[in-house]
Order: structure tokens, then sequence, then C-alpha cells
């Protein structure tokens, strides 16, 4: 069945979209054991973040306790490590789980590093004003997608302030007081495109251009993204060995793409979507 335009909007499902804004991670930081200078281990430090933020965003008190403990003289900028993986602090805190922390047991349990940056593989992050540049640029992105980007160039730069605001402080009505807007889906600011973003752990994220209805008015699936965006997945028995993971959440293969844009998208109004080996559980 064709998905209608004249069905309730994500914009009216704000239980959902509050479920998703709510999703937390407990995370149990501990600073790397040959960076301890004082030469006791501090106390490792717990803290519940919000799957849709940043880790430079969530983690100042994290820098505050561990930095007493390292060497004043040779440390540099802060970053984060998992079983021998650094984590690029410019993907959401839940896809970083998602693709690297989903079948640990809780906490999940990092390791913070002061010392010997990873420049080929991470970016530097010098302030808060960084990710702020880094958002700001993949919502304009997005909305070049789904709109041309004449949404997000008809705002003024108060609404692209109360966007930030509300995302950075979790102010859930503030944020969407303006992201509305930006998720506008119907009449002539139906979505072109479905800004998407694929994972697999190692690998450079697959990003396509994909319309959400076929040009006969179908509504199209997210099997039918998969089938465009990573063909070898659906010629092979890869998916039957695969989960297909958006907000940590397993959505059935025939959900319209559109309505996972709208209900699942991150803050920064892609979909960011993890392909992960499916585990099998011993009885």
């Amino acid at each position: 069945m064709a998905y209608k335009q004249s069905r309730l909007t994500m914009a009216d499902d704000r239980e959902i979209l509050r479920e998703i804004w709510e999703g937390k991670v407990p995370v149990c930081f501990q600073l790397a054991q040959e960076e301890v200078y004082t030469g006791e281990q501090p106390d490792p430090f717990f803290l519940l973040v919000p799957r849709l933020s940043y880790f430079p965003l969530v983690t100042d008190k994290v820098l505050r306790h561990m930095m007493k403990h390292v060497d004043p003289e040779h440390h540099g900028e802060m970053w984060l490590e998992f079983d021998g993986q650094p984590l690029k602090w410019h993907y959401p805190i839940g896809v970083l789980f998602d693709l690297y922390g989903m079948s640990t047991d809780l906490p999940w349990k990092l390791t913070v590093h002061f010392q010997n940056f990873p420049e080929e593989e991470l970016l530097r992050c010098s302030s808060k004003e960084v990710v702020q540049s880094h958002f700001i640029s993949v919502v304009k992105e997005a909305d070049a997608l789904k709109h041309r980007g004449q949404v997000i160039n008809s705002m003024q730069k108060k609404d692209h302030s109360t966007l930030w605001a509300g995302f950075m402080n979790d102010k859930f009505d503030q944020f969407w007081s303006v992201n509305k807007r930006l998720m506008e889906n119907s009449g002539e600011k139906a979505f072109m495109f479905v800004p998407f973003r694929i994972y697999r752990a190692d690998q450079i994220p697959v990003q396509k251009l994909f319309k959400p209805c076929a040009d006969s008015g179908e509504s199209l699936t997210l099997r039918h993204l998969l089938k465009t965006a990573v063909p070898e997945l659906m010629e092979t028995d890869a998916l039957i060995s695969s989960r297909v993971l958006i907000q940590g959440i397993e959505p059935p293969l025939d959900t319209p793409v559109c309505w996972l844009s709208e209900h699942l998208s991150y803050p920064d109004n892609f979909l960011h979507i993890c392909l992960m080996p499916r585990v099998e559980v011993e009885s």
C-alpha cells in the first residue's frame, strides 16, 4: 500500500520522538593505565549519556576528573577508545554504541587518553564550537537532500541558534520548535531524497541518493534502501546473518523509509543505519 501524505506526520507523533530523544547509554570511563602520572589509578567515572549527542558535549566532567592524574607537561586533547578502536567524536554516541558496544556488557567501558592522538583515524575537536559547526553543516546537507536547502536557507540565524541550544542542552521542545520545519514532508515540501548513512565497522560509511517513493507513488521501504545502497548484502545470505540497527532498534525491513526518516533520524536529520554481524546466543 502506498505511503499516503495525509497520514499523521512525525511532528504529531511526539511520543515516539520523545522516546528516541530520551535514549541513554550507561558508560564507564577509565583512564589508560600507561598514562597515569600520579601513581594511583583514578576511580572510573560513570555517566548516563544521550544516544543522540556527541562525546565532546557530555564529557566535561570526565575531563576534569581525569586531568588531575595525567602528566601536565605531556598531555594533549582527550580522546576515547574502546577495545583498541579509537572512537570518532563526530559520530553520534548512539551510532558508536551500535557499532562497537551493542554486544558488550553494560556499562560500556571506554578508555580515556590524553597522549598519542591517532591523527590518521580521528578528527581534532578543540572546542564545542567545532561540534556546533559540524552539526549545522550536516543539518544543511540533510535539508539540501530533502528540500533543496530551501527550509534551512529560509531560517534566520536565531533559528540555527535555537536548534543548536535545544540539542546541546537536551531541551526537546526547544529543539523541535525549529526542527519540525526541517522535517516537513507534505505538498511542495515533500522529501526529494532521504538523508541516510550506512555504517559497518572499519568501513567508510555508505551514502547515496534515495527517493522515498517510486515513480508509481509506491512507498519505498528499508529493504529497497538496502538493495540500492548495499546490493551485495541483498544478493547473498549476508542479510540473514546481519542486524540492521537504527537508534539501537532492529526495524522490520518492510518499514517505509519515509516513516523511519521522520521518526528515527538523529538530530542532524540523517538516518544513521548500522549493519552488524548477528551474534548467535548459545543455549
